[in-house]
């Protein structure tokens, strides 16, 4: 195998639940993964305030400390982390090569665990109270938000459904949304407009997040007036869409239309030996646990290629 020599046998990108997952499943197959983590490690759950729906933890776990028990579970089963971009990937030709600051890695198998990030409104106040009252999922944190007063900012499919879901908890749901009319597909409109817990208030943005140390309002803009009011909230819900963070493994493996890279068969990727987990490809489920079970799943669709590779390649 003398091309494969100096290859790792498994390079996972990224460092949110699929990726580290993907890294305790590496180990127990001998596999011995590096993982480049990046500078922004940890995936979405860094920002998240409480956990109460991951498996195995009776009381709930920040977020960030969630994945703190993950990285360290890795570490203690010999996964070797490393906190670098990843800047540039080849998967046409093999071994694979993966390019960060500090050079060029070859790998015999990737997992591609680089998530998705939630757009933002680009205000300050927004990300001040992310996690205390400001939310990218209902399915997440509607609990929290029992007998609550509630908006949704958006108009889109995703923003129906969560203002849909949110009704399920919240006393009312306030939907506010730049046009003056929705972009959602007709069933979910119609299911939203339906809900009497569901109101509207249209041609509108969020221009400020009003709280300290909790929501307690916003301010938003009429875009034809110009007038500005102020609503009472106890949270916020935005549902402006995402962006998966596949740039890098454009023109490498094929993407479906809205950026996400195409999965076949699970986690398959177009390149044989390149595989996918967590919210890079998942646009629809966006769960800590979901993600965990993508990264393994693609580690043990990655082990069983490495074992195929290294049965047929050549000793010399």
């Amino acid at each position: 195998m003398k091309g494969n020599e100096t290859a790792e046998k498994l390079v996972i990108i990224g460092s949110g639940p699929a990726g580290l997952t993907a890294a305790i499943y590496g180990c127990r197959a001998d596999l011995n993964p590096l993982v480049f983590m990046g500078t922004k490690y940890g995936g979405q759950l860094m920002l998240t305030s409480e956990v109460e729906n991951f498996p195995g933890f009776p009381d709930p776990v920040l977020g960030p400390d969630l994945i703190s028990r993950m990285k360290a579970q890795a570490e203690r089963l010999g996964a070797r982390m490393v906190q670098d971009d990843v800047v540039a990937v080849n998967f046409k030709s093999y071994p694979f090569e993966i390019q960060t600051a500090s050079g060029i890695t070859k790998a015999l198998s990737v997992i591609i665990a680089t998530g998705a990030n939630p757009r933002r409104l680009d205000l300050q106040s927004e990300m001040r109270l992310m996690g205390k009252g400001v939310s990218n999922c209902a399915v997440c944190d509607a609990f929290f938000f029992r007998g609550k007063k509630v908006a949704v900012v958006g108009g889109g499919d995703t923003a129906m459904e969560e203002a849909t879901f949110l009704t399920k908890f919240a006393s009312s749901v306030q939907v506010i949304h730049r046009r003056n009319e929705l972009r959602a597909s007709a069933a979910l409109k119609n299911e939203a407009m339906a809900n009497q817990k569901i109101s509207f208030l249209w041609d509108s943005s969020v221009t400020e997040v009003l709280g300290d140390g909790k929501v307690r309002g916003v301010k938003v803009k009429n875009l034809k007036t110009g007038k500005e009011d102020e609503l009472e909230l106890d949270g916020v819900f935005v549902a402006i869409g995402y962006d998966p963070n596949t740039e890098i493994f454009r023109g490498q493996v094929d993407l479906d239309p809205k950026g996400y890279v195409a999965v076949r068969n699970g986690t398959e990727s177009s390149v044989p030996g390149v595989f996918v987990a967590g919210d890079v490809h998942d646009f629809r489920y966006r769960q800590a646990i979901t993600a965990a079970a993508d990264g393994c799943k693609a580690l043990i669709d990655a082990e069983k290629f490495v074992k195929q590779k290294l049965e047929t390649t050549p000793a010399n």
